[in-house]
């Protein structure tokens, strides 16, 4: 019976069987008949001379087998199966199997699968979910579980709770079982071929690709026939690589189960492959499956190669695109590759070329994974059996050129920014022909020729680049859109400088310095550590050195808390670490010496960073970094060759540090003053010193210190920074008002007598001493700000006639001060153009203690922007209302459109510095979004000048537009009026204006229409969709409306705003990017998960159904009507705007071809001719593909001459108003527009030298 249910039932067994002692007696029948494997004696004949039946026999074996496959089956029912199986297959293994007919399949399957169905399950199940959690935690969020999932997860644990409890002794027992079947399987295979029974080769490959992992191996794996499970189970798939058991499909299908096992994947009986956790065991498997694919290959020799190449293939289309698992295996496919004959080789890396180049990221990635791997190992040399056409295959140079610099312009940001990582890694490769393939690239002797100029049709002859490119194109890496590309390139940059690839120049080096204030937190951070692994490696550098301090102590002030602290760690680590005594120091300490370079730069050429430098140790004194043993190091330098660093960090830590060696300070104080050799910078750092310990000094010591500056003042012989740091050193050892009044007062006094000589004297400008005058006038101006009840009207009068003196001198008694004029234009100046400026800043900080001066200088300022022409004063004429905006809010609100102005100066410096002051104005919320400013402001977008335009994008992007993120679309609509100069509408552009400011800032006309739409394109790359869905609906009501309605006049001006709003909504940045990111998603960016990406593809869908929809019902509702009504009025005056209009029209009903008809209804005539446009279109594009295809035309870019003809045609006919379109199917157009377009090709083919067919 059981051969008549196939063996698929079994029924209870005959009650005259009996088996007493099941395990027992399996094996005694075992031994028994195993040694007839080999012996002459047949079993067969035994079997028939004692009455037994085959059948019977294979019957009863069935029934313990088939009684194994219970989850509750007891320990001895899973034994007595694994037993029976053994036997099983042991007499199929015996001669005269085959004639007696004791091979069938479904029991031979069943037997096979006796080794899962025996071993307990409740691990792999536990190691499912686990790999099921894993692949959720891997995603960017888990999704939540289904509720007929949960359903079955409970069932399962059901089961599982149902499945008896297994004792280690019990499953040593089983794994016995599982053992001797093995074994058995192994015997059978020898000698019992496969070939005919595709089926169950392929289930025996199954049984031993799992069993490979089924524990762990000590030692090294041997795959003959081992004793651990794995080496039997390797063993077993060697053997059913024989032809025996199917031809070269047995090699395949071996290939295919190990495959898996390579890619870390779990593969069931049926359904999609599951990723598994990367555990030891994993890895180990995956270990010894490489190993075992290398044994076959040396072992068959040249027939496992195809198979091998498909297998590497399969790799790497299956490969999933997690950085861990897409690095193993890559590092597979090189081990792999390494057992390919050079030939073999050289066609697989020209197969990965073309992979490269494959549309899926994943591959992309893959393929520069791979490329590194190969770089790793030794380069191979070509001979006499690789083809010559393949030779170029072998390099190095080929895998560093053509596949990973291959992908530096990748259209996927993520496969960019992997490229220019490897090429980074490139140089870290012990292999020298890799680091010299990226010299070569970078090289300057040469222009580079790539190495694919031999390959066959579906390559490409790529055109020579020049090293010079190549760094343009890095350095545009650096400024990518995208922050991981960005991340990368710096890495790739600080690759090349590090190995001295590319010049270590200033220009190179401020590339890593500035993008320490990138927007992005990672790109700063990165920047932070290539510019310390930068300085490791060389030290010794000057420009290394000057690049880290640009980049790391103006980072200590970001606006990001981790920001701060990477940079106070570098700062740390670099400069205050390494202060150790003078006695102790050593110029061979490299450390050290780097750490005096940094402070005598900070001292000399980086002084500019002073105030970044003291905020780092403001923090610091916080954290109590200032010990005992650090400041007497830093006093045992202030008298040795690193004086100015020692004191450059006295001047800093001294405020916060209550003792310190006052006698060495003193000292040099004393030195100081009687030297006339200590450095500006030194000198600034004493007299802070000096400051900062005075309130620890006796009487008697502070006056002397107090005469000493008193005196050193009067002498005017220091430099200015030196009479700031000498004013403030004073005003800090005595701060009462009587002291001040005192001290302060005599060196205004002094200033005052002096100037009263250069001035009021007959001759005095003659025999002037320019340097003398600017010392006056700063000491003037630094001390009055401690003393303004020291500064009378005669002091005020002094410094108005420097800048309005002449040989006849404004009398005393004139008081008043004409407003409307500059100080300038008074009299003729005499004065140098350095001794004018100054005395604006020294007249600003008059003002800034008096504010009838304010208001009294004021206009005369605003002024002299206007009609100065030197540079330093109005420069300093800006900073100094700037100042007084701030302590004059409502005072100077009146004169901001005079700052603002400057914008448009013609020294760049000036525009740079206006720019700079208003931002902060700005922020601070001194100066508000009000009048021409902002269309001012946004107009340095377009400046001459690339530095200034991009100061100004990030001036607005990311410190305004996040303070206020609604002014861009606020002040869109008036862009378009203020921009074309059009003051005709009753709302817009209405603010009050100087002609000259108008001419000045004017973008008016055809010449200057790409610097507009550069603007518009700025504002609205940075609207939110809302305010692009707003702004379109805006637009149509307040500027096309009130064409309609005939508020604006349709004049040549009106004509202009017309069409540039035309232009404007047809811009693709002002499409809602919810549409465009959905209509542009599928496959151009990895996912990390695929569920994940279709959950994400069904929202995109979703979202711009519904987007879609809303936005369709307010086109219809809100624009349809105004463009009919506008459509007939252009016709009837015949304007040329008409062409605009259609273009819109075109360009927006192609997301709508098929509702043409339904949105104009009110048209049809309209409707007609929509569709006329886009089948025109839809034909211009299907002709240009083809014509692209087979070569295309140089003048034309590919499309067909008649295409492009019959367009133009159809844009001129409706210029004029000829209504007719549904004729020109039969070409009956208007024959002055057909002469028109031919006019205009005919002019064209002149120029280009080519005929075409009209």
């Amino acid at each position: 019976a059981v051969w008549d249910f196939e063996f698929t039932e079994t029924g209870p067994l005959d009650a005259a069987i009996v088996i007493k002692n099941g395990s027992k007696e399996f094996k005694t029948l075992y031994s028994h008949l195993l040694p007839y494997m080999t012996d002459t004696e047949s079993v067969w004949t035994v079997f028939g001379d004692n009455g037994v039946s085959v059948k019977s026999l294979v019957a009863v074996l069935s029934y313990f087998v088939l009684g194994g496959k219970s989850k509750t089956a007891s320990v001895q029912q899973r034994i007595s199966a694994l037993q029976a199986s053994s036997l099983y297959l042991l007499l199929l293994g015996i001669p005269g199997s085959v004639v007696n007919k004791m091979f069938h399949q479904i029991l031979f399957d069943t037997c096979l699968n006796t080794v899962s169905n025996c071993w307990p399950q409740s691990l792999v199940k536990k190691r499912k979910k686990d790999t099921l959690k894993s692949s959720q935690a891997d995603g960017k969020r888990s999704k939540p579980h289904r509720k007929d999932n949960d359903e079955m997860d409970v069932d399962e644990d059901e089961e599982q709770d149902e499945e008896v409890h297994l004792s280690p002794q019990d499953l040593l027992k089983i794994r016995e079982g599982v053992v001797l079947l093995v074994k058995s399987l192994l015997r059978l295979l020898l000698k019992f071929p496969l070939k005919d029974e595709p089926q169950s080769a392929d289930n025996c490959v199954q049984m031993f690709a799992k069993l490979t992992n089924f524990e762990p191996v000590i030692g090294e794996l041997s795959f003959g026939a081992g004793q651990t499970m794995p080496e039997l189970a390797y063993y077993g798939l060697w053997l059913l690589c024989s032809s025996n058991h199917g031809d070269e499909k047995s090699l395949r299908r071996v290939f295919h189960r190990v495959l898996y096992v390579i890619l870390m994947m779990s593969k069931g009986e049926s359904g999609k492959p599951s990723l598994m956790m990367a555990t030891q065991a994993v890895l180990a498997a995956r270990e010894q499956a490489i190993g075992f694919v290398s044994h076959v290959v040396d072992e068959l020799k040249e027939p496992a190669l195809p198979f091998l190449r498909i297998l590497l293939q399969h790799i790497s289309f299956r490969m999933v695109d997690k950085t861990d698992y897409r690095t193993r295996g890559a590092q597979a496919v090189a081990k792999l590759l390494a057992k390919m004959p050079c030939g073999d080789y050289a066609s697989f890396i020209k197969w990965l070329f073309d992979y490269s180049r494959q549309s899926k990221v994943a591959y992309r990635m893959f393929a520069l994974d791979v490329s590194m791997a190969l770089m790793e190992q030794p380069e191979r040399e070509a001979n006499e059996n690789v083809d010559a056409e393949l030779v170029s295959f072998l390099s190095h140079r080929f895998l560093v050129h053509n596949i990973v610099f291959g992908r530096r312009s990748d259209a996927s940001p993520t496969v960019r920014g992997h490229a220019l990582t490897c090429l980074a890694q490139c140089l870290e490769l012990p292999s020298m022909n890799a680091t010299r393939s990226i010299k070569e690239l970078f090289s300057t002797s040469a222009s580079l020729t790539h190495t694919h100029l031999h390959m066959h049709v579906h390559m490409h002859k790529a055109p020579n680049t020049s090293s010079k490119d190549t760094m343009a194109l890095l350095k545009r890496r650096v400024s990518d859109p995208k922050t991981n590309v960005r991340k990368c390139a710096l890495q790739a940059m600080m690759g090349l400088l590090k190995h001295n690839v590319i010049m270590l120049s200033e220009g190179n080096l401020t590339v890593l310095s500035e993008r320490t204030r990138d927007p992005a937190l990672s790109v700063k951070k990165k920047a932070l550590q290539c510019l310390m692994d930068l300085l490791t490696a060389h030290p010794e550098n000057n420009l290394v050195q000057k690049a880290w301090l640009r980049g790391v102590v103006p980072a200590v002030v970001d606006a990001e808390s981790s920001v701060q602290e990477k940079a106070l760690e570098c700062l740390e680590q670099t400069i205050l670490s390494q202060v150790k005594s003078h006695g102790s120091y050593s110029y061979r300490d490299a450390q050290q010496t780097l750490t005096w370079n940094l402070l005598g730069l900070l001292c000399d050429h980086c002084q500019d960073l002073g105030r970044y430098f003291s905020r780092a140790f403001t923090v610091w004194s916080k954290q109590n970094k200032f010990t005992a043993a650090f400041i007497n190091n830093l006093i045992s330098h202030t008298e040795a060759e690193h004086a100015a660093g020692a004191w450059l960090l006295l001047s800093k830590v001294a405020s916060s540090c209550p003792r310190l060696d006052y006698g060495k300070i003193l000292d040099a104080w004393d030195d100081l003053v009687r030297s006339k050799n200590v450095t500006v910078a030194t000198s600034c750092h004493i007299l802070c010193v000096i400051g900062d310990i005075g309130e620890h000094l006796n009487e008697d010591t502070k006056s002397r210190i107090v005469e000493d500056i008193i005196t050193w003042l009067k002498s005017f012989e220091m430099p200015l920074e030196v009479i700031s740091a000498s004013v403030e050193t004073l005003c800090r050892l005595g701060k009462a008002e009587t002291f001040l009044n005192q001290h302060c007062g005599e060196l205004v006094s002094v200033c005052e007598a002096y100037l009263s000589g250069v001035i009021l004297n007959e001759n005095g400008a003659q025999n002037l001493n320019e340097d003398l005058v600017v010392k006056h006038l700063y000491t003037l101006g630094v001390a009055s700000l401690h003393c303004p009840s020291k500064v009378g009207k005669r002091i005020v009068l002094l410094v108005q006639s420097v800048l309005t003196s002449s040989v006849e001198q404004q009398s005393e008694g004139s008081e008043e001060l004409a407003c409307s004029q500059p100080l300038s234009q008074f009299k003729a100046s005499s004065m140098p153009s350095s001794v004018r400026a100054h005395a604006v800043i020294t007249l600003g900080k008059l003002c800034l203690q008096h504010e009838e001066l304010t208001r009294k200088y004021l206009p005369a300022f605003a002024r002299e922007l206007e009609l100065c022409s030197e540079l330093a004063v109005r420069s300093n004429v800006v900073v100094v209302m700037c100042d007084l905006c701030v302590r004059y809010t409502n005072m100077v609100d009146r004169y901001v459109p005079n700052v603002s102005a400057c914008l448009r100066d013609k020294e760049p410096l000036i525009r740079k510095q206006t720019l700079t002051m208003l931002t902060n104005l700005l922020q601070e919320e001194f100066v508000k979004w009000k009048g021409s400013l902002f269309f001012r402001f946004i107009a340095v977008l377009v400046d001459s000048d690339p530095t200034i335009a991009s100061l100004c994008e990030y001036c607005l992007v990311h410190l305004l537009l996040k303070k206020n993120p609604v002014m861009f679309s606020q002040h869109f609509i008036e862009c378009i009026f203020h921009f074309n100069s059009y003051e005709k509408h009753k709302t817009y552009n209405k603010f009050p204006q100087a002609a000259s400011e108008k001419a000045k800032f004017s973008l008016k006309g055809a010449q200057n229409k790409e610097r507009r739409f550069t603007i518009y394109r700025f504002l609205l790359v940075h609207f939110t969709d809302a305010q692009r869905f707003n702004i379109t609906i805006k637009i149509s009501q307040n500027i096309l409306a009130c064409f309609v309605d005939g508020e604006l006049p349709l004049d040549g001006d009106g004509a202009a705003v017309l069409a540039e709003t035309f232009g404007i909504l047809s811009l693709k940045e002002i499409k809602l990017s919810a549409l465009s990111e959905a209509a542009g998603a599928g496959g151009d960016e990895p996912q990390e998960d695929e569920q994940m990406a279709m959950a994400k593809a069904v929202m995109q869908v979703a979202q711009k159904k519904v987007v879609s929809q809303v936005q369709k019902k307010v086109f219809i509702e809100s624009m349809i009507p105004i463009i009919i009504n506008l459509k007939s009025m252009l016709e009837q005056k015949r304007s040329p705007v008409l062409k605009d209009l259609m273009g819109y029209l075109q360009l927006t009903m192609q997301d709508y071809r098929s509702e043409v008809k339904e949105f104009f209804a009110a048209d049809e005539q309209l409707a007609v001719e929509m569709e006329y446009n886009l089948k025109m279109y839809e034909k211009e594009m299907e002709a240009q593909m083809a014509h692209c295809s087979l070569g295309g035309d140089a003048a034309s870019g590919g499309t067909p001459v008649s295409t492009r003809i019959w367009s133009l045609i159809l844009l001129e006919h409706a210029s004029c108003g000829c209504n007719d379109v549904r004729s020109f199917p039969n070409s009956v157009v208007c024959f002055e527009h057909v002469i028109t377009v031919h006019i205009y090709f005919s002019s064209a083919n002149k120029t280009s030298n080519k005929q075409q067919n009209h």
